[in-house]
């Protein structure tokens, strides 16, 4: 039944939000892999990507091996990319918080801002992986 519902909710998702927020993370990948200095930031949008088409059932997790260079592309990727990628979630929730079936989709969209603005060191995983059961927002 869980995996029904999780179908049901990513399908949802892909049609009202999933590709609009996908290709806005593809451009960013893409224009980010342009410089060879900036590759690390077009993978990590492209990681991002494959999360946002279809994150029900999936977590994220802090891997603990951002450290000091993690940090410093988080601040880069930030003031480059991670603002405005943020605002595109904030508006997808907003829109999808006007019906109730869209609440749970403006909740996944509010859950993706932290790892939008600061990826590295971060994992996805699925939702049945024990990094993930060890989330306090794990269900």
């Amino acid at each position: 039944m869980r995996a029904l519902i999780t179908l049901i909710l990513n399908l949802i998702w892909l049609v009202t939000a999933g590709w609009a927020l996908f290709l806005g993370y593809l451009v960013a990948g893409v224009l980010a892999c342009l410089l060879i200095i900036t590759i690390p930031f077009g993978l990590a949008s492209f990681r991002i990507a494959g999360f946002v088409i279809w994150p029900f059932g999936r977590e994220v997790v802090d891997t603990g091996r951002g450290g000091a260079i993690g940090t410093v592309g988080n601040v880069i990727w930030f003031v480059v990319a991670g603002w405005w990628l943020a605002l595109g979630h904030v508006v997808t929730a907003v829109a999808q918080a006007i019906t109730i079936i869209g609440l749970p989709l403006a909740w996944a969209n509010i859950k993706l801002i932290p790892v939008t603005c600061f990826p590295f060191g971060k994992e996805v995983v699925d939702s049945d992986d024990r990094r993930a059961q060890m989330l306090p927002t794990a269900r």
